[in-house]
């Protein structure tokens, strides 16, 4: 499930609910490095998997997100090899990467804490990356290709858009495209994951051979319960309720 709503206490509900994994997203939501840590805190008590999204690929945010203890990491937009290579870079230490050395401060190893963090935080990470255009679809042979890509996350709306298809993400042609990315992606051994609102098309997803699928968000769970209710009850007119409560 997306958890867009920014709030811990929405993300600790979803967390004991029983799915599988949820995401904190700051590209699309107002969340920020406060908000995001108290999520999850939040969830850190439950038997969830929590993916972090930024905004964008940034090394200075992924840093942050890293240090804050974000474990899994979903980075958006990727394009080509070389970004792909970045994005890895970005959380590794050097040698084998930029990631700044600030582990003494961290959530991440409990304040130095955990022993041996700074040689044993690579194992501790797992990073995916969004194709999401024709850019990047052309390019997923070679990000396939890196070492340190766990998975690739496909996403449906903005990959519709780039191939002609603006708002319609669930159009055969790009249904089809997405579960020959998925068959390769799985293939290469990578984790292959989409984002599927629709219950047949998730199942179409997950027997092309996706490994995570994002089925919901919070928001418009939130949404669509609450437009289900005031139908359900008859919602009155704005002037009529304001007569009822006045």
């Amino acid at each position: 499930m997306w958890i867009a709503s920014g709030n811990a206490y929405t993300a600790e509900i979803c967390a004991g609910s029983g799915l599988d994994w949820l995401m904190l997203d700051q590209e699309h939501v107002p969340n920020d490095l406060r908000s995001t840590l108290a999520q999850l805190q939040a969830t850190a008590a439950y038997p969830v998997e929590v993916l972090v999204r930024p905004a964008s690929f940034d090394a200075v945010a992924i840093k942050q997100l890293l240090d804050l203890g974000v474990t899994n990491l979903i980075v958006p937009m990727i394009e080509s090899v070389d970004e792909a290579r970045a994005v890895v870079a970005a959380t590794r230490y050097p040698p084998a990467g930029i990631r700044g050395v600030g582990s003494a401060l961290a959530r991440a190893s409990r304040w130095n804490r955990t022993p041996d963090y700074l040689t044993m935080a690579d194992t501790l990470i797992s990073v995916t990356v969004q194709v999401e255009s024709a850019a990047g679809l052309e390019a997923l042979p070679a990000i396939l290709a890196v070492d340190g890509i766990d998975g690739v996350f496909i996403g449906p709306a903005d990959l519709a858009a780039s191939l002609g298809r603006l708002g319609q993400p669930e159009h055969p042609d790009i249904v089809a495209t997405i579960e020959r990315a998925i068959a390769e992606i799985a293939e290469s051994g990578k984790a292959p994951g989409v984002n599927a609102f629709n219950e047949t098309i998730a199942r179409r997803y997950l027997a092309a051979g996706a490994t995570f699928v994002l089925v919901g968000a919070d928001v418009t769970v939130l949404a669509r319960g609450s437009e289900a209710l005031a139908k359900q009850h008859g919602t009155p007119t704005r002037s009529s309720a304001r007569e009822t409560f006045i």
